[in-house]
């Protein structure tokens, strides 16, 4: 009981976080496209996102996956994007909207406590979402639950902090300013999932059948620093509220760390980050 109750206040405090950057996630949402289209294309083949299909997106963000794979549906199909924060999900809607696409429709969801019944989707997608659940088998559970027999899912995650530095750069940073962990140990962090074995492991013991991992490079590329700068503060969940509880010469210092860590990447005229996420997918 204890450690529900504790997974319980986890979730309350991770919802509210996405629910405080939801505006960040607006004002990027076509960045946030572009650096992850390859990903996205890779989400909707795994999971087999076909004409005529019902698709669930969870920890949809701006809905990214979700209008993408309304395009691959078709008028015949139908596409939820859901989310934990309300917030998100109308980021999703409006843009599906701005789209004309339908076919698209949201609904607030936890992916831990997935609020619709059994075998009620043809295939489930989820892009960077999964490794902030407080209880990654619970979660993998419920995506399996929700899918019809034969269905899909895929899921991406962050792989090993060191082979995503567009990230750790500013994570790093910040915990040499606090002289502590970014984010805490305890705490469901990007990198949460990012053994491929053990997340091959945690699938497969959920019931997930037939489960594979993959590798998916994903480079960042701006134009300086202030653009990196702005972005990622903006996007990465926990970040915002830590510099926000900062005095001013801590932040300073904390760009000033992660500056001169970024020069190491300068390409010509502009910045290129590695990155790498993991598609995990598989089928009930």
């Amino acid at each position: 009981m204890a450690a529900e109750a504790n997974d319980s206040e986890l979730r309350k405090g991770l919802h509210g976080m996405w629910a405080s950057v939801a505006p960040g996630w607006a004002e990027h949402a076509d960045y946030v496209d572009a650096r992850s289209s390859d990903i996205t294309e890779r989400l909707l083949d795994a999971a087999g996102v076909g004409a005529g299909m019902r698709v669930l997106e969870l920890a949809c963000g701006p809905g990214s996956v979700g209008i993408a794979a309304a395009q691959r549906v078709g008028a015949e199909g139908a596409v939820v994007c859901s989310d934990v924060a309300r917030e998100m999900t109308a980021i999703a809607a409006s843009r599906a909207a701005e789209q004309g696409l339908s076919n698209v429709t949201t609904k607030v969801l936890d992916l831990e406590e997935i609020d619709e019944p059994e075998e009620s989707y043809d295939a489930v997608v989820c892009r960077e979402g999964m490794m902030f659940a407080a209880n990654h088998a619970r979660a993998a559970r419920e995506i399996r639950r929700v899918l019809r027999p034969g269905g899909r899912v895929a899921v991406a995650v962050w792989a090993a902090r060191e082979r995503n530095p567009w990230l750790t750069i500013l994570l790093d940073a910040i915990g040499e300013q606090l002289g502590a962990q970014v984010p805490p140990p305890g705490v469901p962090g990007p990198f949460s999932l990012s053994d491929p074995r053990a997340l091959e492991s945690l699938l497969s013991e959920a019931g997930w059948s037939e489960v594979a991992v993959d590798d998916e490079p994903v480079s960042v590329r701006v134009e300086d620093f202030d653009d990196w700068w702005t972005r990622t503060c903006a996007l990465a969940g926990p970040v915002s509220g830590l510099l926000a509880a900062l005095p001013e010469e801590g932040v300073e210092a904390i760009r000033a760390r992660a500056a001169a860590a970024i020069e190491g990447y300068r390409n010509g005229d502009s910045i290129e980050l590695p990155g790498v996420t993991l598609i995990a997918s598989g089928s009930r």
